[in-house]
């Protein structure tokens, strides 16, 4: 991977973003949809003066942020990777969490590429181009926070902010070799952020490293910035969920899992098969429909009548689905998730976090998922699979790179609703354990 060197001046590791974005052998053009080359190179240098003065704006002051295009940016369309949206009107305000990202000094280059509304995890895009994956640019980035991804593995950003509604942080993260995180839901409002599904976004971080998360997760929910100090791994209680999680992984993902698992028992870790047995309630609650596909088809009903060409199709087939769901099997969902979040919360009250491969699979061809869409649907629904949990059950989880000699793999730790400062707290010790 190609990082900038943070202890250079933020102009410097400015142009050396944008040299990585211009590299016409790179990734840019299709990790990014718009660039903000002027406004940045503005707010570098006004980051780089408060430097020599002494004064600085936080921990963030003179980061080099990119930001999915879903969010809005006042006098700009909001895109959100989809060519419906090219005459939508322009947004009138910011959204919350990037107005946040500028107040506290960060530099923001572009708006980075993405699935069509974000509706699936393998992060190909037929209207501005699928970025390839840093280890290999044949393969997919995973999305749907797929430029984002792209971006701080290739040394195009160094923090990144992406949506997830069923793990479109963790899984570009995973399948890019950096780390991922999804808050808890309520911690970054999501005004201002196209929508997929009102149930299920979450708006979170993608970086090099646990630390760079938690600083712009941080300044996203408006918290106090405090520095991050590791959880002892020693006598951590972590749970591996018994069952489907752990099916139909490929070679590469089992050795690189079972390798991090002994590695953390040496640390002093307790780890314990844990039975998840809720996960065949969140999975009969799905089968009505889910969230997803049902606010989607609200979102863009009129769309789907009227321009129904203009969609991705692999993305229009998704949203078609929610169609046919009626008004009562929606109600139905939504109560019994409710009951299904507070009796996973008890579930998981004697355990640290669970762990598990962020996805069974390793990065697969773009050539055989773009035109096939049967090879399509089974690898978003392995990718989706095991980051789905979180989002369904309102947890937060982080997915960070293990070692390996291939293609990236990511280990996810999941955690109770709302002990997000814990989670990156094991994380980052876990982070280091891996490291060294």
């Amino acid at each position: 991977m190609n990082r900038p060197a943070i202890n250079r001046s933020s102009r410097d590791r400015l142009e050396a973003c944008l040299a990585r974005i211009d590299d016409p052998a790179g990734e840019g053009s299709r990790a990014f949809t718009k660039l903000y080359a002027e406004q940045a190179r503005a707010a570098a240098d006004a980051a780089d003066r408060r430097a020599q003065l002494g004064q600085s704006l936080g921990a963030l002051d003179g980061r080099i942020v990119s930001i999915k295009d879903l969010f809005d940016i006042p006098g700009e369309v909001t895109t959100a990777g989809s060519k419906l949206r090219r005459d939508a009107a322009p947004a009138a305000s910011e959204a919350p969490a990037i107005a946040r990202l500028r107040a506290a000094g960060g530099v923001i280059i572009g708006k980075a590429n993405m699935t069509e509304f974000a509706f699936s995890g393998v992060g190909i895009n037929p209207h501005y181009g699928t970025p390839g994956n840093p280890a290999d640019p044949t393969r997919i980035p995973g999305g749907s926070s797929s430029g984002g991804a792209v971006s701080v593995a290739n040394g195009m950003a160094e923090i990144t902010i992406g949506s997830d509604t069923g793990g479109s942080t963790r899984i570009p993260a995973a399948l890019c070799g950096i780390v991922g995180l999804k808050p808890s839901q309520y911690r970054v409002p999501t005004m201002g952020a196209f929508p997929l599904s009102y149930a299920l976004d979450s708006i979170g971080p993608m970086a090099s490293s646990v630390s760079d998360c938690a600083l712009a997760d941080a300044v996203m929910a408006g918290d106090t910035i405090a520095p991050l100090t590791p959880a002892p791994l020693a006598g951590l209680r972590l749970g591996i969920p018994q069952g489907l999680l752990l099916e139909s992984m490929e070679p590469t993902v089992a050795t690189a899992f079972d390798a991090a698992v002994k590695t953390l028992t040496g640390h002093g870790a307790r780890v314990t098969d844990h039975p998840l047995a809720l996960l065949a309630d969140m999975l009969a609650v799905n089968a009505r429909g889910g969230f997803a596909a049902t606010e989607a088809f609200f979102i863009h009903r009129e769309a789907m009548d009227l321009r129904p060409g203009d969609f991705d199709p692999l993305v229009r087939g998704r949203i078609e689905r929610g169609r046919a769901i009626p008004t009562a099997d929606y109600i139905f969902m939504q109560r019994r998730r409710a009951e299904l979040i507070a009796a996973m919360d008890e579930d998981l009250a004697d355990l640290d976090a669970l762990i598990l491969p962020t996805a069974p699979i390793v990065a697969p061809k773009i050539a055989d998922l773009a035109t096939d869409e049967a090879a399509f649907t089974s690898a978003n629904a392995l990718l989706l699979r095991n980051t789905s949990v979180g989002n369904f059950f309102d947890l937060c989880a982080i997915s960070l790179p293990l070692p390996v000699s291939g293609l990236p793999v990511g280990l996810m730790l999941v955690a109770r609703n709302g002990q997000d400062r814990r989670l990156l707290r094991l994380a980052l010790a876990v982070e280091n354990s891996l490291r060294y």
